[in-house]
């Protein structure tokens, strides 16, 4: 098969920059004869060429300027993986500027500037990729891009963060204590040295503001996004929910009603039979209902070094074929191509709830609280009463029908001055059929 030349510049020689050097140089061959493109990897850009990646790398091809990458003309597309913000927004930047095609990782770039990046790529008429942003090597934005297309999307819920589901499933599987998992899922290397974002819940926004823009094409910010994480959990609710038919997930949940969206992040219970349910450890997985198909589940790991790499270099293939800019040109990403849809905000969202309260053993706790419920429209589904402990107050929990958030907390701002429970309950939001 007769062969094309083309040369890509790689910023950022991290984890998975390394990863993507790898394949590219390795396997080689493997991609001249699937693609008949020959791929030079001309330029590594970092700060740090001096640690040694596991990769060998052509004298000459590592640089500390981004100007050798960008100033290069040979260089026809950068694959920027550096992550943050404001340096890797510059790089994109320079890069489409110099009419070059990006290859990108970044969620959190792309969820918070990605409307600006798009429209300069749009037009300069080259074309962003970015499958590696969600699911490493899970191809969700894929298939919401094109396996879907003929379908309206009406709700994308998934587990999207290996650290929290890690998290969880250990806490759920052992009983043990939120720290102490954690903990450990830092020494044996699946939470970082800061978990901040992964636990918080905000590298699951980033990538649910992706997903959304492909799956609705929205036009909202990614400050819209109702966002709470997992350091709260208490393994006595997770042992609760199971004896209730639940599995506790931090789930990114984005749904269209109308000219409405809902995006969501947060601790969500759900039937023990629904399909994301038993997604367990560092394993992600997303499900996708659309109009035609119904519902799709996309499974898989989420991160590391080469899925994530993996995901990287088929981006990179499709630029290099021709493939990419045309799929980017028809993105609905672009001012004049989005909706104007209105996020609800949390007190609006409608949903069923699991509250653990700390009931004082007095007759009559439960009947008053009952009573409060009833005249906020708050429909109880269940309760579970456990025994007392020895200096402690009631375990109460109750599952709720459909109700919004913002009846609810009115409810529980009533039950609260009334002294029948000591201090404010557990609530957990609960997705899915259970009835």
């Amino acid at each position: 098969m007769p062969t094309k030349t083309c040369s890509v510049g790689l910023v950022g020689f991290g984890t998975i920059g390394a990863g993507v050097a790898r394949i590219l140089l390795e396997n080689a061959d493997q991609l001249r004869a699937k693609t008949g493109i020959t791929i030079i990897l001309k330029r590594i850009c970092d700060l740090d060429i001096t640690t040694d990646r596991g990769v060998a790398v052509s004298e000459g091809v590592l640089t500390t300027s981004l100007d050798d990458v960008i100033d290069d003309p040979e260089i026809e597309v950068v694959i920027e993986l550096v992550g943050g913000l404001t340096v890797a927004k510059q790089i994109v930047l320079r890069a489409v500027a110099a009419g070059k095609s990006v290859v990108t990782a970044n969620k959190a770039l792309l969820a918070e500037e990605g409307r600006e990046l798009y429209q300069a790529a749009h037009e300069r008429g080259v074309p962003i990729a970015f499958e590696a942003s969600v699911g490493g090597g899970i191809p969700v934005i894929a298939a919401l891009r094109d396996g879907l297309i003929a379908n309206d999307i009406q709700s994308i819920i998934g587990i999207v963060n290996g650290t929290c589901n890690y998290i969880l499933t250990r806490m759920a599987a052992e009983g043990a204590r939120y720290d102490d998992v954690l903990a450990d899922a830092q020494r044996l290397g699946y939470a970082e040295a800061d978990p901040a974002l992964d636990v918080g819940g905000g590298d699951s926004a980033h990538k649910l503001a992706i997903l959304a823009a492909l799956g609705f094409a929205g036009d909202f910010g990614y400050d819209e996004i109702h966002v709470e994480g997992i350091q709260a959990t208490d393994p006595i609710d997770i042992a609760y929910a199971r004896e209730l038919g639940y599995t506790l997930k931090l789930l990114a949940i984005g749904k269209r009603f109308g000219d409405e969206l809902e995006l969501r992040v947060h601790p969500t219970l759900l039937p023990d039979e629904h399909p994301l349910a038993s997604v367990h450890d560092v394993f992600n997985a997303v499900c996708i209902r659309g109009s035609a198909v119904g519902d799709t589940m996309f499974y898989g790991r989420g991160a590391g070094q080469m899925p994530t790499a993996s995901a990287v270099v088929a981006d990179l293939v499709d630029i290099l074929l021709g493939k990419a800019k045309h799929t980017f040109d028809r993105l609905r990403l672009f001012p004049g191509r989005t909706e104007s849809l209105r996020v609800r905000p949390i007190g609006e969202v409608e949903t069923r709830y699991y509250l653990r309260f700390a009931a004082l053993d007095h007759p009559g706790v439960l009947a008053r609280i009952a009573g409060e419920f009833g005249d906020h429209d708050i429909s109880i589904a269940s309760v579970m009463q456990k025994e007392r402990h020895a200096t402690q107050a009631v375990p109460l929990v109750i599952l709720t029908h459909q109700a919004t958030e913002a009846k609810l907390r009115r409810a529980l701002a009533a039950i609260e001055p009334q002294g029948v429970t000591e201090g404010p309950p557990v609530v957990i939001r609960v997705e899915g059929e259970h009835e």
